[in-house]
């Protein structure tokens, strides 16, 4: 058994009193499919990676979208331990500000070319891929092929780390200046990975107060990013203008911004703490169990002190 596994089967135990287990899974991979995503009015395409459960059965769908620099091969931790647990995880890769920006580059040169692809126009092609995905599922629904005959789009929901994380506040009930909305209706639930506070003229209460599905917030005291100048505090400015209601915050102690991602990123000097790993699986897959399978347990186990037994002392978990 491996570490990472071992501090599964540790974690496991915090559940046992409840009798509801989100970190329990059967055995094996689940089935991958790479496809490809054709926005006809764009001329994009967008690549997908599908982890798929092993029911045949209609399941909810979760989508994920990648960081600044990332693409649909990241973070799979969350897609492989997602499908395991009965959801259709469907993990997008955004031309623009996806790993394209950076690869075959001189190494000199990759900050640079990356900060470039955070820009207003990267982000609009990011929150229109959104339901541009969700389309083509629906799309392919209606075809009848196979492949789609086990989701469910009626249960959506919607997570994304860092600029992922930017765009699933868009699409997920985050306001902007002029009226502008980019929220998608289908999506039911959501889960913001690092998230960002408003970059615009729009009070935090302004762009979050009327966020009216289910949200959850993870990130660390040391979630940096120093090229745009982010630290740990400028994300913690949207839990508390979020209303009331199915809300939730989850703060790692000492993890830094890759603590999502499969790997360390550059500049990271600190330690991984896995335990932290087992604490993101266990809470977003309660969340999507609450929010998208209806299941009461589960929600019972967020709103009480279920949670702590996978957390760390100096962890912070609020709701609200």
């Amino acid at each position: 058994m491996d570490f990472f596994a071992s501090i599964l089967v540790v974690a496991a135990f915090a559940f046992v009193d409840s009798g509801y287990d989100p970190l329990v899974t059967p055995k094996g991979e689940p089935e991958t499919k790479d496809m490809t995503v054709k926005d006809e009015k764009r001329n994009r395409e967008i690549p997908i990676k599908v982890y798929l459960p092993t029911q045949q059965t209609p399941a909810p769908v979760v989508i994920f979208s990648h960081g600044l620099g990332g693409s649909r091969e990241g973070s799979k931790f969350l897609g492989v331990h997602w499908a395991k647990r009965g959801y259709v995880a469907v993990f997008l890769q955004h031309p623009g500000s996806d790993a394209g920006v950076w690869k075959g580059q001189p190494i000199g040169d990759r900050m640079t070319k990356l900060k470039g692809a955070a820009n207003l126009e990267q982000f609009k092609n990011r929150v229109d891929d959104v339901p541009s995905v969700l389309n083509q599922l629906e799309k392919w629904t209606a075809d009848g092929q196979p492949l789609v005959k086990r989701l469910d789009l009626n249960k959506v929901g919607m997570s994304g780390h860092s600029f992922g994380a930017v765009t699933t506040q868009a699409v997920s009930g985050q306001a902007f200046p002029r009226g502008r909305s980019f929220t998608d209706p289908r999506i039911k639930a959501a889960i913001v990975m690092s998230p960002s506070g408003p970059r615009n003229a729009m009070p935090a209460s302004a762009s979050f107060g009327k966020v009216s599905i289910p949200w959850m917030l993870m990130t660390g005291t040391k979630d940096d990013v120093p090229i745009f100048k982010l630290d740990a505090d400028t994300r913690l400015a949207v839990f508390p203008a979020l209303p009331k209601g199915n809300k939730y915050e989850l703060i790692l102690k000492d993890a830094e911004h890759s603590v999502f991602t499969d790997h360390k990123l550059p500049g990271e000097k600190g330690q991984r703490n896995p335990k932290h790993h087992a604490a993101i699986l266990a809470i977003s897959t309660a969340f999507w169990d609450a929010y998208l399978k209806g299941d009461s347990a589960a929600k019972t186990w967020l709103e009480s002190d279920g949670v702590k037994g996978v957390l760390e002392k100096e962890d912070s978990w609020k709701k609200k």
